[in-house]
């Protein structure tokens, strides 16, 4: 079957610690290989997946021979099968959710890094969980749809949860060691944005923009969707999302700043009105190393912060300078805290359909705000607490968020 697994015998070198990398052909599954690539004594790599890049695949396979890769459909699957089969490669190839799952809970993966944009990373992340892995989360899905019940299978399963994400790597940098003692020290936690590629544009011009306009960050080098998610700010206030589950902090604890200049990736104010904050240079292979090798450090490939060379770093409120016009996604974040549990889950599929049929050319790049506010209205919906229940209020927002679509389509 292709979507199953043979029964192989162990990893032959018992002292690596063995790596799977869900969603290997994006920004965050390239750099993860880059620094494991550094350290080759350390990590080995067990397996790689991807949604359709078959070449990108390819090359992967060739370069890093994984023992395993995953690919989104059978169809695709197939033609990496064939192609690693004509290069004599001993990568075996699976497909679907199964061989994602697969390659998630396998009993001789240590590390699962979990880099799959949107709701299809879901389930590789909730095996990963239930099967006690250490679990570096870059896919913000596993929390932001999954909530509490994907804190349960982390807290069943025994597993580490890491966070990825530049901003939630900071914060927990930032913390105190003990969780115990944080709600009892911590006053609030302070998530940086860049403002991306909008911070100054009139807000009345963002009707006109174009999706080659909004995927132009001027900071970080990402995929189009995760693009649009931050010129819209929508994905500030996913990381809210996150870091309400990450951290147990409150909605009110919880405080976003623009700060342009990606230098300081964000703060913990402490209850003394001490701020310990983490700094350096946008590069993603930075928070990589450090989930990697935690609780220790080691290098990870990135330059250092020069001190000497910044001209300025400056900082803006979210509530005013024209931003609460300009980032009308932002304050629907702590509206969807305060609401039944699962409308987080509702706010990510209305925005994964919004930003598709933005990029698509379907709809203005201001009606994706409206696209997502108008599906918190009309989905209703009772509190999910398994993953097909998760599964199934997806595809209610989804069917919502798209007849909107559907309306007001360009």
């Amino acid at each position: 079957m292709p979507g199953r697994m043979d029964d192989r015998q162990p990893m032959e070198n018992s002292t690596k610690k063995w790596v799977t990398v869900l969603g290997a052909s994006g920004s965050i599954g390239t750099n993860t290989l880059d620094v494991m690539a550094r350290h080759p004594e350390q990590f080995g790599l067990f397996a790689i997946t991807a949604a359709t890049q078959v070449d990108k695949m390819l090359a992967l396979c060739m370069r890093h021979q994984p023992r395993y890769a995953v690919m989104a459909s059978v169809a695709h699957a197939n033609l990496l099968r064939q192609q690693c089969r004509e290069l004599n490669l001993r990568t075996e190839v699976l497909a679907g959710e199964e061989g994602l799952v697969d390659v998630a809970a396998h009993p001789d993966v240590d590390m699962v890094m979990a880099a799959i944009v949107g709701s299809a990373g879901l389930a590789p992340c909730l095996a990963a969980a239930s099967a006690g892995k250490r679990l570096l989360l870059a896919n913000k899905e596993a929390l932001v749809v999954g909530g509490t019940v994907f804190l349960q299978a982390v807290q069943q399963g025994g597993s580490t949860l890491l966070p990825i994400d530049s901003e939630h790597s900071a914060i927990f940098q930032s913390l105190p060691q003990d969780p115990a003692t944080w709600q009892q020290q911590v006053e609030k936690i302070i998530l940086t944005a860049s403002g991306g590629p909008f911070r100054t544009t009139d807000p009345a011009r963002l009707k006109d923009v174009t999706p080659e306009q909004a995927c132009a960050h001027p900071n970080w080098r990402m995929g189009r969707k995760i693009s649009v998610d931050s010129a819209t700010m929508v994905n500030k206030a996913l990381e809210v999302i996150e870091a309400h589950y990450l951290f147990g902090m409150a909605p009110q604890q919880m405080d976003v700043v623009i700060h342009p200049q990606s230098i300081v990736h964000s703060m913990v104010q402490y209850r003394d009105t001490s701020i310990v904050a983490q700094l350096g240079t946008p590069d993603m292979r930075v928070p990589i190393a450090y989930g990697l090798a935690w609780p220790q450090r080691m290098h990870s490939g990135a330059p250092a912060l020069d001190f000497s060379s910044l001209v300025q770093m400056t900082f803006e409120s979210v509530h005013h300078h024209g931003h609460p016009e300009r980032f009308p996604c932002l304050p629907l974040v702590w509206q969807t805290l305060a609401a039944p549990s699962g409308s987080t889950a509702v706010f990510n599929a209305a925005n994964e359909i919004a930003v598709a049929a933005f990029l698509g050319g379907r709809i203005r790049f201001d009606q994706i705000f409206a696209v997502n506010a108008q599906t918190l209205e009309q989905t209703v919906f009772s509190t999910p607490d398994t993953l097909e229940s998760l599964m199934a209020l997806d595809a209610q927002a989804r069917t919502v968020a798209g007849s909107l679509v559907q309306r007001w389509q360009a």
